[in-house]
């Protein structure tokens, strides 16, 4: 894993400036350092600048990046972050075509299919990736993202120059591109946030390449192309071929993802997602002889203030410990306390260049901080609810008739603490709504699919494009700003194309809650922790942490220079803070309810002063 930056204009001359354009591509790199501590590189030719930091993790001594390929009649270059996990069968399939490698890294592996099949070799690839790809021969820059957006990828244009980056801070490392929020960014934040429009980076001109997207950049225009799409395909096996077919995909892809020079490990949280990942590693590496490392996450003293409710039924650690015995794993139990989460609110925003999931962000950003003391590589159990059907909106009749995202429907909780004329001014509802209905019109649909399943899709294409997403940048930027790679095997682009497809009845027989990935799993685990009700990331249930927060926001208001006071209505917030602690429903997914809305305005308030944001 890594950080790649750039920027590419065919009317300029990079070279005649060399040690000025070379210092703005290290000062992209230094904005990036976090996602890159073990190395940095750079390349300049006359109209092309590529940058990279570096997280070694295949290749350690001859991964460096960028990688330059020089033919007779050509030079290539490539900045790469992400890994190819089908990377061993793709060289062999490359060295039987005459090519040649100096290096084991999977960066040469992608160059190299480039330079002997084109563009189209990127459909090859099994992984997760960002590339920016440089051809003297054609002139062009190529941009491309894995097909799923788990690395991030961000570009803008200015001055007629397209600018790259891995995170937006690095696109503010090159000259002029500077924060602009305008009144559709305020939007996402309010309206949307934490989630955001896919394509776009929030602030005014920041965009961001699509998965599945590929962008080239020519002398005079861009051509946009996606080499993958989710599509829609009868499914023609039996419920057992379903199993089966549904299991091989899950042990190969945990497989094919613990490709790594260095140790491994996993999070373990005693559901059925992580245990599933975890039982697979520990299987294949007791082969070799070895002991996979696993952590769990809890908060101090939780266990005084839990009470079981619909959305978190049951407490982690006694499954943990079940798991822990029965895969013989070397277990590590981190607790995260309320002042650790408070301070990383901000380091979350640091590290997402946005407000983000407030402390169900803080605290993963904090437990993997912690992790890194003894790993670099973990395997998750991410994404298995999205694609299998675990949450509530799936099963709930109220999702199949609200018209809204079904993690978010009602606005009214955004609006809460917010000044009247600003919500008059953005008009929230329209801009939720239409971001939604632009989704159900890109749902890919059969013209067999009755009523019923047609809303199913639809409501299995939000959680990919959207809910899943939001939950991939969490994992992306709370590792990699600790120089940690996360890994989501259960998100391999083959396991959501065929699911995408399984009827409901199959995906969730008799009404078990992703009753067929329990199927596929018989055998793996014990069957406590198979057939173990959901129970969503912990978050904390300590009175204390309300106050500590309700604290904070009440000095935030008191300072009129707060950049966020005048977006907010004073009167409410101390109505706000006044009332029961239980403030209804969530109003971001599951476990985002009052004082996550707190944590949020506190985020937004740091956000603004951090990054000197611009509002017009």
């Amino acid at each position: 894993m890594c950080g790649i930056a750039g920027f590419f204009n065919p009317d300029r001359n990079y070279k005649e400036e060399e040690s000025k354009w070379l210092h703005v591509l290290d000062e992209m790199n230094h904005a990036q350092r976090r996602r890159g501590p073990d190395g940095r590189g750079t390349y300049l030719n006359s109209i092309c600048g590529l940058a990279h930091v570096r997280l070694a993790i295949i290749d350690l001594m001859t991964g460096q990046q960028p990688l330059i390929k020089k033919r007779p009649e050509r030079e290539c270059a490539i900045v790469f972050n992400g890994e190819i996990y089908n990377m061993k069968e793709l060289k062999a399939e490359l060295l039987l075509e005459g090519a040649s490698f100096q290096t084991t890294s999977d960066t040469e592996v992608i160059l190299e299919g480039y330079m002997l099949h084109g563009k189209d070799y990127i459909k090859k690839l099994n992984g997760i990736f960002a590339i920016a790809l440089w051809d003297s021969a054609s002139r062009e820059l190529t941009l491309f993202r894995d097909r799923l957006g788990v690395k991030p990828l961000f570009y803008t244009l200015t001055d007629n120059t397209l600018v790259f980056a891995s995170e937006i801070k690095g696109l503010f490392a090159y000259p002029g591109v500077t924060p602009v929020i305008d009144r559709e960014g305020l939007c996402e934040i309010f309206a949307l946030g934490p989630a955001k429009s896919y394509g776009k980076g929030v602030f005014k001109d920041i965009l961001e390449v699509l998965p599945g997207q590929c962008l080239t950049f020519h002398k005079h225009f861009c051509t946009k192309t996606f080499y993958w799409k989710l599509e829609s395909h009868p499914h023609e096996d039996s419920m057992e071929e379903t199993i089966q077919k549904t299991a091989w995909l899950l042990e190969d892809s945990v497989k094919k993802q613990m490709l790594s020079d260095i140790p491994i490990s996993t999070f373990l949280s005693g559901g059925v997602d992580s245990s599933l990942v975890t039982a697979i590693c520990a299987k294949e590496l007791k082969k070799q002889g070895r002991m996979l490392n696993t952590f769990s996450f809890d908060f101090k003293d939780n266990n005084k203030y839990f009470q079981s409710n619909s959305f978190q039924p049951s407490e982690d650690r006694p499954f943990v410990e079940q798991m822990v015995s029965f895969a013989k794993t070397s277990h590590h139990f981190l607790e995260c306390s309320n002042e650790e989460q408070f301070e990383c609110l901000y380091k979350a925003v640091d590290a997402r260049d946005l407000p983000c999931m407030a402390d169900v962000e803080s605290s993963m950003l904090y437990f993997c901080s912690k992790v890194t003391d003894y790993n670099k590589v973990t395997l998750t159990g991410e994404c298995a609810d999205e694609i299998f059907g675990g949450y509530p909106w799936f099963h709930s009749p109220e999702a199949f008739k609200t018209h809204a995202f079904p993690w978010s429907k009602s606005m009214k909780p955004r609006q809460a603490l917010l000044d009247d004329s600003l919500i008059q001014e953005l008009r929230m509802e329209e801009y939720a709504h239409a971001a939604y209905e632009r989704t159900i019109l890109e749902t890919p649909a059969l013209i067999e699919d009755t009523p019923e399943e047609k809303r199913r899709r639809e409501i299995s294409y939000l959680n990919l494009r959207w809910f899943m997403v939001t939950l991939l940048d969490r994992m992306d930027r709370t590792s990699m700003y600790n120089g940690l790679e996360a890994r989501v095997p259960l998100a391999d682009h083959r396991i959501v194309e065929y699911i995408f497809n399984v009827p409901w009845e199959m995906k969730c027989p008799n009404q078990i809650v992703k009753g067929l990935l329990r199927h596929a799993g018989e055998g793996l685990l014990p069957k406590e922790i198979l057939w173990r009700r959901k129970s969503p990331y912990p978050k904390t249930y300590d009175p204390a942490y309300e106050k500590l927060l309700a604290t904070r926001l009440k000095e935030v208001l008191s300072d009129s220079n707060s950049p966020i006071r005048p977006l907010l209505d004073t009167k409410k917030v101390h109505v706000f803070l006044d009332s029961p602690s239980d403030y209804g429903k969530p109003w971001y997914g599951q476990l985002m309810a009052g004082p996550q809305m707190l944590a949020y305005m506190l985020q937004v308030n740091y956000w603004l002063e951090k990054y000197d944001i611009r509002i017009i």
